[in-house]
């Protein structure tokens, strides 16, 4: 592996899976791995679980890590050729990524979708720039429209927790006071197209993704007839993709309820964390033992290991 910017078709996800578990139960086996090696976190936007658990993740293989926050610490890059550079922005992405390969042997990069300019957001240009111009390796931890690493945490968790019979999993949107990105629903959408499960999407009309990636997928825009059976239930918010980056509707008509779930097979529920109680899911939800949200957040950082360690092995 050179790069680990989306989930793609020539990616083993479960094979990726599988190294993860085997770090789960052995985490320092490759200590060694990553020594006097460099890890450089650059975020854009804000983090918690995903800063953390890189970070351990970094340390478990012996790697320094290193930190900024661009949103406070460093100069504003200018993306652009042949602009002139009299605004705000001091430091063109040609220097800066290559600067920064100097001081990294892998840089990973979180940098949010605008929500205001799809044709831009879609585009990448922080991730896909830093990817052009820099001499080291590159890792999503989130872009405008991918978060691989949450995809691959979701699916250790559901492999952990997989039932014998085969499975019904439904990824159901949930109202929002905020705009969201797609990012996570559309990795799951893509992680779930390599599980041998019922994949179901739900939500109201005006929030279909985009059609490349749910091409196939049934969409129920009933919640409560799509929860029927359903062994996972994912919850996520996003904003609109054809009206793009707008809220259509706010109410709690969608919020996950425990009266919801009586109709399900006694269903795990899942969700990338943060969360707003009472508002995208209730406290009875997230407060029941059948919530996975705590396991997710703790398989992050075996994601994240399994990822740089085949970036390390490739090297």
């Amino acid at each position: 592996m050179k790069n680990f910017i989306d989930l793609t078709e020539d990616l083993d996800l479960h094979k990726l899976v599988q190294e993860a578990q085997t770090l789960k139960k052995d985490p320092y086996a490759h200590e060694a791995l990553g020594k006097r090696k460099v890890l450089g976190l650059l975020f854009f936007n804000p983090s918690l679980r995903t800063r953390l658990s890189t970070q351990k993740a970094a340390k478990l293989l012996g790697m320094e890590v290193m930190v900024m926050n661009f949103s406070s610490e460093a100069w504003a890059i200018e993306y652009e050729d042949g602009t002139v550079m009299s605004g705000l922005r001091s430091e063109h992405i040609r220097e800066a990524a290559q600067v920064v390969s100097q001081y990294c042997d892998i840089v990973a990069i979180r940098a949010f979708a605008s929500l205001t300019d799809q044709e831009k957001d879609e585009s990448e240009i922080v991730l896909r720039s830093f990817q052009k111009y820099a001499s080291v390796p590159i890792v999503n931890m989130e872009s405008a429209t991918a978060h691989p690493l949450q995809a691959v945490a979701d699916a250790i968790t559901l492999k952990e927790h997989w039932p014998s019979h085969k499975p019904k999993i439904v990824l159901s949107w949930a109202p929002h006071p905020k705009a969201l990105p797609h990012a996570v629903a559309n990795s799951f959408v893509k992680m779930m197209a390599s599980q041998e499960a019922d994949f179901v999407i739900t939500h109201p009309k005006g929030y279909e993704l985009d059609e490349k990636i749910t091409k196939g997928v049934p969409i129920v825009y009933d919640q409560e007839e799509a929860l029927k059976n359903a062994d996972f239930v994912y919850v996520k918010n996003w904003a609109s993709y054809q009206d793009y980056g707008k809220i259509l509707r706010t109410d709690d008509q969608w919020m996950l309820t425990r009266k919801k779930l009586e109709a399900t097979n006694h269903a795990k529920f899942m969700h990338c964390l943060p969360i707003r109680r009472n508002v995208v899911v209730s406290d009875d939800v997230m407060n029941h033992e059948s919530s996975l949200v705590i396991k997710q957040a703790n398989n992050r950082t075996y994601a994240a290991q399994a990822v740089l360690k085949r970036i390390l092995d490739n090297e």
